[in-house]
């Protein structure tokens, strides 16, 4: 086989973790091949077709999901008038900062200026408005996946961008009750997608006030805890209640014959969630993939020194790769005759694959093949009859094992805090969750994050009922909340 010199020193080095984790987390997204910025348009990112794969796994079960549930696909303009966006108050003046605005096209001045698509409320409700007149027509589920732009003044790739991707869903109902139904309903969804194919726990609960999507009247979301103790907030779910509606005269005429606006709610997940998987699981080796949203599953490596050892070793790899391909996994044969089984070994953890399996002359001879799990532990052996079935069950294994491990992460960095001399000391150290009492002043929540730059995450549903005082002022309090750091 061709020489090919060392990979760590073709700029694929990994910073540390415990050194700079910021510059581990660009490190590893480039290393893994899954996306690089766009440097000819500021704070968009290019998604290469490693990533991209993930998010293609990612929208194929959540878009099962939702159409389980009765919600259709569609898809509305990316171009919005600002006549629309300044119709609901509290939208415009949430997102005035961040908009991308129009102001010429066909090489003329626009009658009406237009907003790129910041969020799709405005423009759904105006065709809410045309498509619901009875009772009948609801309710109206619909689901788009599309891209958005959001001016970034910091941008990092998956986590803030420019220019990102997601699914935002809107629906219309008769009644306020089946409409919060509906938004609990996909906050259920987007917890147990996370915890089921990312393997990553996470907390559901309510916004503050403060914290809310504008134009809600409340907001739910999931919080997860990432590596360095910091929260990502990995989807939301919106209680839209009649603000839109009202907005965009959506009315139906209900059985009593009365004209009644509707009640809404939106909800979505972006490209954010690969970002999250990397800071959730990955190690200073590289990418580490949950098998459920994994591209590729299993990697085979051939192992040999001349043509004849190559001719019954890949006979052997593409053997069990086609009985692991039956088995309804993603399997690479790596044939590569210019690369050593080194940097094939290198390449593929560096890209997250779950396992890896070795087969050389030895194998042959013993009977067995060896195994090299992504999350961790030492190469074993398995016998080749038995390998598909093994290397099945061991996807299992590795989902289940970095979704406990996520957890207990989360878990041991996770503190109850009384104190607001505590809490700052313990947000100016290694960060993580702090749960902690709120009195439900916003003043107490401003504090907060002036003096430590931490925000209240989320209030857990079904939180229990506690005698505490408020972290911050002392008064008391009936609940604890999460207060963390975000991305």
């Amino acid at each position: 086989m061709a020489e090919e010199s060392n990979p760590r020193e073709q700029g694929s080095k990994i910073t540390l973790r415990a050194k700079d984790y910021a510059q581990w987390y660009q490190d590893v997204v480039r290393c893994a091949d899954l996306a690089e910025p766009a440097e000819v348009v500021r704070g968009c990112m290019v998604i290469k077709p490693h990533g991209y794969a993930i998010w293609e796994k990612i929208q194929a079960e959540l878009d099962r999901r939702f159409k389980a549930l009765g919600h259709q696909n569609a898809y509305f303009p990316l171009f919005i008038p600002e006549s629309f966006i300044r119709k609901e108050a509290e939208h415009v003046e949430g997102f005035s900062p961040e908009l991308a605005v129009v102001t010429i096209g066909g090489g003329k001045e626009l009658a009406e200026r237009l907003i790129v698509r910041p969020t799709s409320e405005t423009i759904i409700g105006h065709f809410f408005s045309k498509w619901i007149s009875s009772y009948r027509d609801l309710p109206l589920k619909i689901n788009q996946w599309a891209n958005v732009v959001r001016w970034e003044m910091r941008p990092r790739v998956f986590l803030r961008t420019t220019e990102f991707l997601w699914q935002e869903g809107h629906t219309a109902h008769a009644s306020h009750e089946e409409a919060v139904e509906e938004t609990l309903q996909m906050l259920n969804v987007y917890e147990s997608f996370a915890r089921e194919f990312m393997a990553m726990p996470v907390i559901a609960g309510r916004k503050t006030p403060s914290e809310k999507f504008a134009g809600a009247l409340t907001s739910y979301t999931i919080e997860a805890m990432m590596q360095d103790g910091r929260a990502l907030q990995a989807g939301t779910s919106h209680d839209l209640g009649q603000n839109f509606g009202k907005a965009f005269d959506v009315k139906y005429l209900s059985k009593e014959g009365k004209l009644e606006y509707v009640w809404q709610t939106s909800w979505g997940v972006s490209t954010r969630l690969i970002g999250g998987l990397v800071m959730c699981h990955s190690d200073d080796n590289g990418l580490v993939l949950p098998p459920k949203l994994a591209p590729i599953h299993v990697a085979v490596v051939p192992i040999y020194k001349s043509d004849g050892e190559r001719t019954s070793v890949l006979e052997a790899c593409n053997k069990l790769g086609g009985a692991l391909r039956n088995r309804g996994l993603s399997v690479i044969v790596d044939d590569r005759d210019e690369c050593k089984p080194g940097a094939k070994f290198f390449e593929w953890e560096r890209k997250g694959v779950p396992a890896r399996v070795e087969i050389g002359p030895k194998d042959l001879a013993k009977g067995h093949v060896a195994v090299k799990r992504r999350d961790g532990g030492d190469r074993f052996f398995v016998p080749r009859d038995g390998a598909p079935d093994r290397i099945l069950s061991l996807m299992d294994e590795i989902q289940d094992s970095l979704r406990k491990r996520a957890l207990e992460f989360r878990e041991s960095h996770t503190r109850t805090c009384d104190s607001f001399a505590e809490f700052v000391e313990i947000m100016a150290g290694p960060e993580g969750f702090v749960r902690g009492g709120w009195c439900g002043d916003a003043a107490c929540e401003a504090k907060v994050k002036e003096t430590t730059k931490a925000t209240i995450r989320c209030i857990p549903l079904n939180n229990p009922k506690e005698s505490c005082p408020c972290m911050v002022c002392g008064k008391p309090a009936e609940e604890r909340v999460i207060y963390a750091k975000a991305y």
